[in-house]
């Protein structure tokens, strides 16, 4: 994977409060969309690679799984994250 531990312990001292909260929800999020920006990046050069297209959809229904649940517990730190993530448009 193209994540390093470090950058991953970075993440998820921004978005999880700490290196070693890595079930926080927005932690989780953050890392997924790091993943997906990666994965689209390959499939733009390599179209045919259908694993890497499936692996993408279900990364992306995962994420969106995640947002539902911390937009319904917490609209605030849901908006906050989409903002800094640059998701919505």
């Amino acid at each position: 994977m193209h994540l390093t531990t470090e950058q991953k312990k970075e993440i998820y001292a921004k978005f999880g409060g700490s290196e070693t909260n890595t079930g926080s929800a927005e932690a989780q999020v953050a890392i997924l969309t790091e993943r997906i920006n990666h994965i689209s990046g390959h499939l733009k050069g390599q179209r045919k690679d259908k694993s890497a297209e499936l692996s993408l959809v279900k990364m992306v229904g995962r994420r969106r799984a995640f947002l539902k649940y911390i937009a319904k517990n917490d609209i605030f730190k849901y908006r906050d994250l989409i903002k800094e993530l640059g998701l919505r448009k």
